[in-house]
C-alpha cells in the first residue's frame, strides 16, 4: 500500500496536446497507485506535504522549471524528486533539470524505471521523509552528561538542532535520583535465576519508573543516561529499564553517549527498532568477524533472554539476550552528523563468555569494514539493527 500525504505536481510543455498528456498521466499514476496524489500544475502547496514529487510529463519543460526554481526554493529546501514516465521525452528533460540542479549545488533525483522499481523508490522516499518530519521538534535528554571515558562521544547541540531539528536537553543526575526515590517499589513480574537478582529486581523497576517520570516531566522523546553513576548511588543498574523502554520505542541509551542516542533515534524513526547499543569487544581479522557485547538490549530484538548481573560490577540486573542469526545492519553517526558508518552484515551466532558484557553477538565483516573499526571509527559504541537497512539510512542521512 502506498503511503499517504504524497503530492505530485506536473510540468508540461505547451507544445504537447493537454488532453493526450492527461490521459497518459492518469494511466501512468493509477498504475503506480498514485492517482489520488496528483495536484496538477498549481505549485502553491509545494513543500507542505510529507513527500513532494515533480512529474516531468514532457520534454521542453526545462526552461519552465528554471523560471520556477527560485519560488520553489523559498517554499522548500528539500531535495527535488523528478518523476519520469519515459514518454514524450520526459526522461531527457528530467536529466537536463537534474544536471542544472547539480550545477547549482541543489540535491535532486530522478525516479524512473519499471513499475515495481518506481513504487519501491517512492515508498522508501516517503518513509524517510516521514521520519524527517516526525523528528523535527523532538527533544532528547542527556541525563548526567557523558561518562568520563567517552572522550569522543559528545555533540554540538546547535548543529544537532540545525541539521536534525532535535533539541538536546541537559538533565542533572540529581533529578533522576529524586524521581527514582519518589517511585513506589513494585513486585516485578520477571523470573529471577538467583537470589541476588531477585533482591535487585524491585530497585531495577524503581529506576524504570523514575525514568518514565523524567520522560514526562521534561517532555523528552528519549535519552541517554550516565548509567554507571547508578552503581555507586543506588547499588543497582539501569540495564533492565533501558531494555524495556527501548522495546516500547523510547530511545534509551547507555553511558551518556550522545552520538549513539542520535543513531538510535534515527533508527527508531526509520525502522521501528532503536537498536542494540553495543561495545566492539574483539575483531578476528583472519575470519572476518566482530564480537559485539553489552548488558542491555531491547527485548523486541530477542528470540530469548535470561536475567544476569551487570558485567563490570557484578551487581544489579543485566540482560543476556539471544538474537536470531541472520541479516543485520551496524550503524553509527557522529555527534555533529558529518560522518556515518553503515554496514549490512550477517549475525552468525550468540555467545555467553563470562568475561564480557552479557549479550554477545558474532557478526561477519568485510576487510573494508574491519579497517573502519581499526583505523577510522566513530567512537566506541555502535548500533546493531535487525535486517538490511543501508538504503533507508543512507537516504535519510543524505536528506539532512
Amino acid at each position: 500500500m502506498m503511503p499517504t500525504d504524497i503530492a505530485i505536481f506536473t510540468l508540461t510543455s505547451e507544445l504537447h496536446d493537454e488532453s493526450a498528456v492527461q490521459r497518459q498521466t492518469t494511466e501512468f499514476l493509477e498504475t503506480l497507485g498514485l492517482g489520488d496524489a496528483l495536484k496538477g500544475s498549481d505549485f502553491s502547496t509545494y513543500g507542505t506535504h510529507t513527500l513532494d514529487i515533480i512529474y516531468v510529463r514532457t520534454g521542453g519543460t526545462e526552461g519552465i522549471f528554471k523560471k520556477m526554481l527560485p519560488k520553489l526554493r523559498c517554499q522548500s529546501n528539500k531535495p527535488f524528486y523528478l518523476l519520469s514516465s519515459g514518454m514524450s521525452n520526459s526522461l531527457a528533460a528530467s536529466m537536463e533539470i537534474l544536471s542544472f540542479l547539480m550545477q547549482n549545488g541543489i540535491a535532486g533525483e530522478i525516479i524512473h524505471g519499471g513499475k515495481n522499481a518506481i513504487i519501491s523508490r517512492v515508498k522508501m522516499l516517503a518513509q524517510t521523509a516521514s521520519a524527517r518530519k516526525n523528528i523535527q521538534g523532538s527533544r532528547l535528554g542527556v541525563i548526567g552528561q557523558p561518562s568520563d571515558w567517552l572522550i569522543a562521544s559528545n555533540a554540538d547541540a546547535s548543529i544537532v538542532k540545525k541539521r536534525l531539528g532535535v533539541e538536546l536537553v541537559d538533565i542533572p543526575m540529581e533529578e533522576l535520583l529524586k524521581a527514582i526515590a519518589d517511585a513506589p517499589l513494585a513486585t516485578p513480574s520477571f523470573d529471577a535465576p538467583t537470589m541476588a537478582i531477585k533482591k535487585a529486581l524491585p530497585g531495577a523497576i524503581q529506576i524504570l519508573e523514575g525514568l518514565r517520570k523524567i520522560l514526562k516531566e521534561f517532555g523528552i522523546q528519549g535519552f541517554t543516561i550516565r548509567c554507571f553513576d547508578l552503581l555507586s548511588s543506588l547499588r543497582n543498574t539501569g540495564c533492565l529499564a533501558l531494555a524495556i523502554l527501548n522495546s516500547e520505542g523510547v530511545v534509551a541509551g547507555c553511558e551518556g553517549d550522545v552520538p549513539s542516542m542520535l543513531s538510535m533515534f534515527i533508527s527508531q524513526q526509520l525502522t521501528g527498532f532503536t537498536g542494540f547499543q553495543a561495545n566492539p569487544s574483539s575483531i578476528d581479522s583472519e575470519n572476518k568477524r566482530i564480537l559485539l557485547a553489552h548488558c542491555t538490549i531491547p527485548f523486541n530484538m530477542l528470540e530469548s533472554y535470561r536475567l544476569d548481573t551487570h558485567f563490570e560490577s557484578g551487581i544489579g540486573v543485566g540482560i543476556h539476550g539471544e538474537m536470531k542469526p541472520g541479516p543485520v545492519t551496524i550503524f553509527k553517526v557522529s555527534g555533529n552528523l558529518d560522518r556515518s558508518f553503515i554496514a549490512e552484515s550477517h549475525l552468525i551466532c550468540n555467545h555467553s563468555f563470562p568475561s564480557l558484557c552479557r549479550t554477545q553477538i558474532d557478526v561477519e565483516l568485510t576487510m573494508e569494514q574491519i579497517n573502519y573499526f581499526l583505523k577510522t571509527p566513530i567512537g566506541n559504541h555502535h548500533i546493531v539493527l535487525p535486517g538490511h537497512q543501508k538504503p533507508l539510512l543512507q537516504d535519510f542521512l543524505g536528506s539532512i
